[in-house]
């Protein structure tokens, strides 16, 4: 992969005129792939939004998704990953505002693409989750 195929600014990640340019698109999964089960599990006892933001999740790697919706999904999902974007996570009690602001736009944008299969995969990974804790 090239360079010039990363986004040079966070915000690109979830810019429409750009989350779905293919090349962002592959960024975008790429770090969604790598980066979101390690964030998610250090993260996801601070997060109220952490039954949304996985329910996105599992949404934007279902095969049943539209692409575009996915392109979207994948963007939100990046920008929560990155970290460095509007505001930086480790800022207590502001940091993950703008992650959750941009979660739930695409939950309002693109709902009906959330099934309640993907809700309920969310439930039982979260719980896993707290189970190790």
């Amino acid at each position: 992969m090239s360079a010039k195929a990363k986004p040079a600014d966070p915000l690109d990640a979830i810019d429409p005129s750009k989350a779905l340019v293919p090349s962002v698109q592959r960024v975008n999964e790429m770090r969604v792939r790598s980066g979101f089960w390690p964030k998610v599990g250090r993260t996801a006892a601070r997060l109220p939004f952490a039954r949304q933001l996985v329910s996105v999740y599992y949404a934007a790697r279902d095969p049943e998704t539209p692409t575009a919706a996915k392109g979207l999904m994948l963007g939100a999902l990046a920008y929560f990953v990155l970290p460095a974007d509007a505001i930086p996570d480790i800022l207590a009690g502001v940091g993950f505002t703008d992650d959750a602001a941009v979660i739930t736009a695409v939950i309002a944008t693109l709902g009906t693409n959330i099934r309640p299969r993907h809700r309920q995969a969310a439930e039982r990974a979260l719980k896993a989750l707290r189970d190790r804790l």
